[in-house]
C-alpha cells in the first residue's frame, strides 16, 4: 500500500497557488482515476483507489501547510503505512519553475511543510517529490510570492511540470525510485 501526499493551503483563497502544487499532483491523479477527495479522514481529504493491484490513498492535508505533517502522521498511523511508502509532493523554492526533484528522504531544507513532516514522523526517511517554484527574486519576501498564483506566462511550464510529477509518482509507486531520480534529477542541468 502507497499513500501520496500532496502538501499546500486549503481553501479557495490558496487554489492556484505556488505552493500549492502539491494539491495540484492530487487534484491530477484523481481526475486520472476517475475519483473525487471529498472524504475527510485523519485531518485531510483522502480517497482510496487501486492502482495495479494495490491500494493507494491519495491526500491533501487540511491542516494548512506548517501543520501538514499533523495529518501526514494520522493517515500514517490509520492506514498503518511505514514512512518509505508515503510520498510526499511539494513545492520547492530553490528549485527554477518547471524542474522537479526525487528524493528518498534527507532533510526538509527550508520548507516548513516538510520540515512539519519530518518532525511528526521522526524520521527524514521519506520519499518526496519537490516541484519547482523558483527562484525568488531579489528582495522579494518568500511568503508573498509561494502565496502568489502564477503568472500566464508561467502556466504552460507548470503544467509540463506536473506532467513530470505524475511520471515521476508512477515509477515511484512501481518501486523504481532510484530510476525516477536518475531520470528526473539530471533534466534541466543540460
Amino acid at each position: 500500500m502507497w499513500v501520496v501526499v500532496g502538501l499546500g493551503n486549503p481553501g479557495r483563497r490558496y487554489a492556484g497557488t505556488r505552493h500549492n502544487v502539491g494539491f495540484s499532483v492530487i487534484q491530477r491523479l484523481a481526475r486520472r482515476w476517475g475519483v473525487k477527495l471529498r472524504r475527510r479522514k485523519y485531518a485531510a481529504k483522502v480517497v482510496e483507489v487501486m492502482r495495479n493491484e494495490e491500494r493507494l490513498v491519495l491526500a491533501q492535508p487540511q491542516t494548512y501547510m506548517n501543520m501538514s505533517g499533523v495529518a501526514v502522521r494520522q493517515i500514517a498511523d490509520g492506514y498503518r503505512v511505514p514512512p518509505p511508502n508515503i510520498v510526499v509532493v511539494t513545492d520547492d523554492l530553490d528549485i527554477p519553475l518547471g524542474q522537479i526533484r526525487v528524493r528518498k528522504g534527507g532533510s526538509a531544507g527550508t520548507h516548513k511543510g516538510l520540515r512539519s513532516v519530518v518532525a511528526e514522523m521522526g524520521t527524514p526517511s521519506i520519499p518526496r517529490l519537490r516541484i519547482g517554484i523558483g527562484p525568488l527574486a531579489e528582495r522579494e519576501d518568500a511568503v508573498e510570492f509561494v502565496l502568489s498564483p502564477f503568472s500566464r506566462e508561467e502556466l504552460p511550464v507548470v503544467e509540463e511540470a506536473l506532467a513530470k510529477a505524475e511520471e515521476a509518482l508512477d515509477m515511484i509507486l512501481d518501486g523504481r525510485i532510484e530510476a525516477a531520480m536518475n531520470t528526473f534529477n539530471q533534466r534541466g542541468k543540460t
